[in-house]
């Protein structure tokens, strides 16, 4: 089906909302601070996170990015050759983060209503090397998350959550980060908050949370805290391997000016526009949205699976009219670094086949939305 393009996009996937207030951060830190490097922005920047949280702050470590998060959380809890469970249906950032720790993804199938991960199929994958499983929060959505922590306790596994698109997100009326075992946020900048660049990790664990505080800062022991206070350390010890992961004071300065406004202005926007998705395509037949109880679940993208093979042609058919979407994502098992014997995982392979992206981000309207749905029912009718 050949559609020619027309103009250009219009209605984009997704966007940075950032403005005066962001700008006016970095000026600030730029002209009065004078010092751009991990500092006391970063310090408060943990705070505001663990005060939004209700947690101490001790648990909060920010880094420079979602996959450094996941990277150091599992380098943490691991050592090489070791197992983490993953879906195989995420963006690549978590198997990276896996094996950039040196242990090994197990790539897993996933539920096609929810797209978490499947816990009986994860059991069969079980051996006597798995440490951990990392569930995905896939579209903000945490959905069988108390059934993976009774999972991990059966099998006595550590639980790294992919939480990257669900900042902002509750499960059983508790924020995600402020309950389990390590939770691993992005503040890339089109996620639900962003720094810029950004991310954090949120442990209870004393004993992880120091090796991952550590570590972000090149392995050197009790560096943050002087970081904190404007001085670095000359005498210092070095343990183990680490990186250059903190988080910049112009990072957190535009994180914190986002985190105030996530309550009152990202999170309701998202979830109304998400809501007028669902009212408008409720009954297009070939379109299955996913089970995402919005409200508790702040959207960061907006899936849908579209049947019967039709959905390159309304991918074409909705870029024709100036409409960005995204494919979210090519299941890892099919990429050649992870694509280990040939396996294959028919849910996953189906539903990248099904899945794609509407636009979503607090900078749409609700015309915007409207004229999207407009476009896809008027391609759905006539295909």
């Amino acid at each position: 089906m050949a559609i020619q393009k027309t103009i250009d996009p219009v209605i984009r996937l997704s966007q940075s909302i950032v403005g005066q207030r962001e700008s006016d951060a970095l000026i600030k830190v730029i002209l009065d601070d004078g010092y751009l490097g991990m500092g006391e922005q970063v310090n408060n920047f943990e705070r505001e996170i663990a005060c939004y949280l209700g947690v101490p702050k001790e648990w909060v470590i920010c880094v420079n990015s979602g996959t450094a998060a996941l990277h150091l959380a599992v380098q943490a809890v691991t050592k090489a050759d070791d197992e983490v469970l993953v879906q195989s249906l995420t963006f690549v950032s978590s198997f990276q983060a896996i094996s950039a720790a040196r242990a090994k993804p197990v790539p897993c199938e996933v539920h096609p209503e929810t797209i978490t991960i499947n816990l009986r199929d994860a059991e069969n994958r079980i051996t006597k090397k798995t440490r951990a499983i990392m569930p995905v929060h896939y579209a903000s959505n945490p959905d069988n998350l108390d059934k993976v922590y009774e999972f991990a306790r059966k099998y006595k596994l550590r639980v790294i959550e992919d939480a990257a698109h669900a900042f902002g997100c509750t499960f059983k009326k508790k924020k995600i980060g402020s309950f389990g075992d390590i939770i691993c946020f992005s503040f890339d900048g089109i996620k639900n908050i962003t720094s810029g660049e950004g991310g954090a990790v949120v442990t209870k664990n004393e004993e992880t949370a120091q090796r991952i505080r550590d570590s972000r800062l090149l392995g050197i022991e009790k560096d943050t805290e002087k970081r904190f206070i404007g001085e670095r350390s000359w005498d210092f010890n070095v343990v183990e391997q680490g990186y250059r992961y903190h988080m910049s004071n112009l990072f957190a300065a535009v994180g914190r000016v986002q985190l105030s406004r996530l309550n009152n202005e990202f999170a309701p926007k998202r979830i109304e526009l998400a809501k007028l998705y669902r009212k408008q395509l409720e009954n297009v037949v070939g379109l299955q949205f996913l089970n995402t109880n919005l409200g508790p679940v702040v959207p960061h993208i907006q899936p849908v699976r579209v049947l019967e093979g039709k959905r390159n042609n309304l991918r074409l058919t909705l870029e024709s009219q100036g409409i960005q979407t995204g494919i979210h994502y090519k299941p890892n098992h099919l990429l050649t670094f992870y694509n280990t014997g040939g396996m294959q995982l028919p849910v996953s392979e189906r539903l990248y086949e099904e899945l794609l992206s509407l636009p979503l981000h607090p900078g749409l309207s609700s015309i915007d939305v409207k004229k999207v749905c407009q476009v896809v029912i008027k391609f759905m009718k006539s295909s």
